[in-house]
């Protein structure tokens, strides 16, 4: 079965956290004080599976696509806002902009709720 090109974004969205994860926290580790830099990187590595899981799930047919597509979406978007902004203020000492992480983290705790949701919502046969 090949990809929809919206799944191979998101795949590749998904990587893209899991190699910031990865490289966030090596910078913590090198770095006095780096604790936001910290929640980052674990944020973006959890996070970077559940991406691949929800492509996995939506190419399967076990949940229905676009609730699933929607969810990997909120998670990328969720995790761009949240942890974009903690490690441009570690990094950087200036916000992605104002509020940027808490609205990213309700994104994320809405993508969360939309998994669940996807897991109710019936499949096509």
């Amino acid at each position: 079965m090949r990809l929809a090109l919206p799944d191979r974004i998101l795949l590749a969205l998904g990587a893209l956290a899991g190699l910031l994860g990865v490289v966030a926290s090596a910078a913590a580790a090198h770095s006095g004080g780096a604790e936001s830099l910290k929640t980052a990187a674990q944020f973006l590595l959890f996070h970077a599976p559940v991406v691949i899981g929800l492509v996995a799930l939506s190419q399967s047919g076990a949940t229905h696509r676009l609730v699933t597509r929607s969810a990997a979406v909120a998670v990328v978007l969720g995790l761009a806002l949240f942890c974009g902004d903690l490690a441009l203020r570690a990094l950087y000492g200036t916000p992605l902009f104002a509020m940027a992480a808490p609205a990213g983290g309700i994104v994320l705790m809405l993508a969360w709720a939309t998994v669940g949701v996807a897991a109710f919502v019936p499949v096509r046969a």
